[in-house]
């Protein structure tokens, strides 16, 4: 089954008559502001318009633990994560759909979280909301509870240890901007550059200029340069494993299976005793 799907697609499968759940997943990376600028507030963006039947889903209360020694955005609790996605009508056996304001991120970790847990439908709208032509909505529903439990290990996941492992047997991608890779700049973590053995592969090369996908055949060429070939056991991290789950989606497109690093950089910097290497190659 494909891991996108296009907003015609979508609108189809809306009309018809098992219609899939949708989730609204919009959330944008906390960072220093300018002088009274508030934050991102994604339940705001939701109550001004999303897809009719569409549940707001809040990342880092429902999709994420609090900040702390596994990163920025550890990993939830299994029970708490179910019963969340229970209240936002989420069951097994009914297909998801989960969308954000287009840059994918924050769709791409609800995705990766409910595919790994054992869903076994769940897509995430190619392109986000910007690629909906469709009409728009303010009412809030009040889906019936659903009845998925999650079910951890139908992906890949990697702690700290298994991520250094895998960068000196395998292929570990680094998702963030090249910058941060190289340690030329760190706005948010402890300390700047990356994983020693990893190799630098920011996710924004995944899409387009309209933030869709690129095509499956240009993806696997992509990640070919990159030295994933046949057989290659691969991961990925990025600042706390949100952007890292995007490329691990990219990586399905493509028809390669990954691991996710949850923690993240965010989680390996915050230890003094764990190597970092600066600069553009690997080592």
């Amino acid at each position: 089954m494909n891991a996108i799907i296009s907003a015609s697609e979508l609108a189809s499968a809306l009309a018809g008559d098992e219609p899939p759940v949708l989730l609204d997943v919009r959330w944008q990376l906390s960072v220093a502001t300018a002088a009274g600028e508030p934050p991102f507030d994604g339940r705001a963006a939701y109550e001004a318009g999303h897809l009719p039947g569409a549940v707001f889903v809040d990342l880092d209360r429902e999709l994420a633990a609090p900040p702390g020694k596994g990163g920025r955005h550890p990993l939830p609790d299994l029970a708490e994560f179910g019963a969340a996605m229970r209240r936002a009508g989420v069951s097994s056996r009914r297909p998801v759909v989960v969308y954000d304001g287009g840059l994918g991120w924050a769709a791409a970790r609800a995705w990766w979280l409910l595919s790994w847990t054992g869903h076994p439908d769940v897509r995430v709208l190619d392109g986000g909301l910007p690629s909906w032509d469709g009409p728009l909505s303010v009412k809030v529903p009040m889906p019936a509870e659903g009845d998925f439990v999650p079910v951890p290990g139908a992906r890949g996941l990697l702690d700290a240890d298994g991520a250094a492992a895998l960068a000196r047997a395998g292929v570990l991608l680094d998702a963030r901007a090249g910058e941060r890779y190289r340690g030329e700049v760190e706005p948010i973590d402890p300390v700047g550059g990356h994983i020693p053995g990893s190799v630098s592969a920011p996710t924004t090369q995944n899409v387009g200029p309209d933030g869709r996908f690129l095509p499956a055949e240009e993806l696997r060429a992509r990640f070919k340069g990159l030295g994933v070939s046949d057989g290659s056991e691969v991961g990925v991290y990025c600042g706390s494993g949100v952007s890292a789950a995007h490329e691990v989606l990219a990586l399905a497109i493509a028809g390669i299976p990954a691991a996710l690093y949850a923690g993240s950089w965010s989680e390996w910097s915050s230890d003094p005793r764990r190597p970092v290497a600066v600069g553009p190659d690997p080592q």
